[in-house]
């Protein structure tokens, strides 16, 4: 029971000591697996661990395969929550480059980290390509900690976030087709038998991953589960899936439960928000157990096995040129830069599929007695820890250094998708800025995501936003909801990550009609609040453009704006296409120059009257 509830604390102890650091949670906890296993073998009166994993007569938590058991499943549910999280809409610009980078850039890590562990340290040719297979995972809970805080594009964001993520059960597949070469056996039988059970694995993992999320959709917008029910009937029936799909073909699980993923968040799927928030949770958990069990499970002799110059060898090769070949390799003829290649090629961390599979196999193997497979778990775990400390210390300093690092991030996020924040949102869309609107409407989202903006259905007092990795070139912060009291909070909440050069939000009726408490951070003219830009755009839903000639012109146009209430000024485009935002605070006239125009929302102007203007 002590054993038990110090891995949970600890855990979370080091889930908290990531976020303070802005590290990869991976990193304190796979220290903390090793102080309290192997390392303690060295300071504790009876040289024993201080936590045990697997019973060996005296102490211990997992008796038999009972380890092997619960990581299998535990993988199985943070793969599932990884699959919710992928969206068709987010790869339309870069779906190539991650196509050829988790099939192309797969098998030259495949094949040139077997070579290199062959060539390196004389392993067998299986227990070489076992090794190879294990390093192809990235994973999402190691790149997106390293890349939150780290201003990109979004094409790059998007790209190390979507490999992070469908590379996870490919490597674990291409891992479980090597394991099965290996038990099978040689001759003819050895390469049919393995083929087979590797096209079983596709068949039943598709199969039962496509059917089961389509059936539990179904349920769930019947509402034949009730509400209290949702998240753990949903939780039962992804173990399901594991267990069944695994029966029919052994190591299929966790193509099925990536694959259910997928579909479900890609489709209208009623309560995705609770269910992700609820994964979401139950993975950090899973994850603070999961590492530290198996680091703690790797023994003081597999350490000092990897003691030598063999090891750092083998990690600079898998580093410096085996990663870099295959993402130059996969991103040939794409729309990135060499730059932008770079990056994408420094940041490959390794992550917790990676570690909990070489541990699994690792173990299975030398009990079958394969010799070599007393390398495979440790020197996994050396990349792994490896790649997550150089990339967590390094990949801000490496952005700045290849010219990706986002020193002026101009997209625009806006809290609320109302019709004028869509009508806003789209002009934005059109005159290139990238602009995303975030509501907890899922009916003004759709009407957003119709109109080619791009739209989140979140909820801002959550911590979600500030996990998205693709919101990360965003600098402006509008908040356009009808209640003042969310706009306030989310200025307050967000305007040190969203809103560094500028944050913004609708005044409320008291302010619009008290000059003296009208706040700086106004957004557009001093009389209009959400009612009104609300009712403006009822009537006359279209964003329209008018000349300015000059700082009296410009004057003119605004007194001719405040006093006709069916239009509202929004922006000032200079001459090179650059938007300013129009607000409270700041004062334009000063900086007007030949070319410029006033964007406006709402009723256009009679041309007659601006002439005379």
């Amino acid at each position: 029971m002590l054993e038990l509830a110090g891995i949970i604390i600890l855990g979370i102890c080091a889930q908290w000591l990531a976020w303070r650091l802005k590290l990869p949670a991976i990193l304190p906890l796979i220290l903390i697996g090793l102080l309290v296993g192997p390392i303690a073998t060295l300071y504790t009166d009876d040289g024993a661990k201080l936590i045990e994993p697997i019973w060996n007569g005296k102490s211990g938590l997992f008796p038999g395969d009972g380890l092997y058991y619960f990581v299998s499943l535990a993988i199985s549910i943070i793969l599932f929550e990884g699959g919710l999280t992928l969206k068709r809409a987010e790869i339309k610009s870069v779906g190539p480059v991650i196509t050829k980078l988790i099939t192309l850039g797969t098998l030259v890590t495949f094949i040139g980290g077997g070579l290199a562990a062959k060539a390196i340290f004389g392993l067998s040719w299986q227990i070489s390509f076992l090794f190879s297979a294990l390093i192809i995972v990235t994973g999402p809970t190691v790149i997106t900690p390293i890349l939150r805080n780290i201003p990109l594009t979004k094409d790059i964001s998007a790209v190390l976030k979507w490999e992070g993520i469908l590379i996870d059960p490919i490597g674990a597949l291409v891992a479980v087709l090597v394991f099965n070469f290996i038990s099978v056996g040689g001759g003819q039988a050895y390469t049919t038998t393995a083929l087979m059970e590797f096209g079983k694995i596709l068949l039943f993992g598709f199969s039962f991953g496509f059917t089961f999320a389509h059936a539990l959709t179904y349920v769930m917008k019947k509402k034949l589960i009730p509400h209290y029910l949702l998240n753990v009937a949903v939780l039962s029936v992804v173990l399901l899936v594991f267990v069944m799909s695994d029966i029919f073909a052994h190591e299929s699980g966790l193509l099925a439960v990536v694959v259910m993923g997928m579909v479900m968040g890609n489709l209208n799927l009623p309560n995705i928000k609770e269910l992700l928030y609820f994964k979401e949770s139950l993975s950090v958990l899973l994850i603070s157990i999961l590492f530290i069990l198996l680091a703690a499970n790797i023994n003081i002799e597999d350490m000092l096995l990897i003691a030598t110059w063999k090891t750092g060898l083998l990690f600079l090769v898998v580093v410096f040129l085996i990663r870099p070949a295959g993402v130059f390799l996969s991103t040939r003829q794409s729309g990135l830069r060499t730059n932008e290649k770079l990056f994408i090629s420094w940041v490959g961390p390794r992550g917790i599929v990676a570690a909990g599979i070489a541990s699994l196999f690792g173990t299975k193997l030398m009990i079958q007695g394969e010799p070599g497979a007393e390398y495979i778990t440790p020197l996994v775990f050396m990349i792994v820890l490896g790649t997550v400390l150089l990339n967590a210390t390094t990949a801000r300093l490496f952005a700045k250094l290849a010219g990706v690092y986002l020193t002026n991030s101009d997209g625009i996020l806006i809290i609320g998708a109302s019709k004028s924040a869509r009508l806003i949102g789209d002009y934005l869309r059109k005159n290139d800025r990238h602009v995303v609107l975030i509501d907890n409407n899922e009916r003004n989202v759709e009407n957003a995501k119709k109109l080619g903006v791009e739209a989140i259905s979140a909820n801002i007092f959550s911590d979600t936003l500030t996990n998205n990795i693709e919101l990360n070139d965003i600098g402006i912060l509008f908040a356009m909801t009808a209640n003042d009291e969310i706009n306030s909070y989310a200025i307050e909440k967000f305007k040190k990550v969203f809103g560094e050069n500028g944050s913004f939000r609708l005044i409320n009726e008291i302010e619009m009609n008290d000059p003296v408490k009208n706040p700086k951070e106004g957004l557009f003219s001093r009389n209009m609040n959400f009612a009104t830009l609300n009712e403006i755009t009822r009537r006359f839903p279209a964003v329209f453009e008018l000349e300015i000639k000059g700082e009296a012109h410009f004057k003119k146009l605004m007194q001719i704006i405040e006093e006709d209430q069916n239009v509202a000024p929004i922006f000032i485009k200079d001459a090179k296409g650059e938007l300013k935002v129009i607000s409270q605070g700041n004062g334009y006239a000063s900086e007007l120059g030949d070319d410029y125009k006033l964007v406006c929302i709402g009723k256009m102007l009679d041309i007659d009257m601006l002439a005379g203007a």
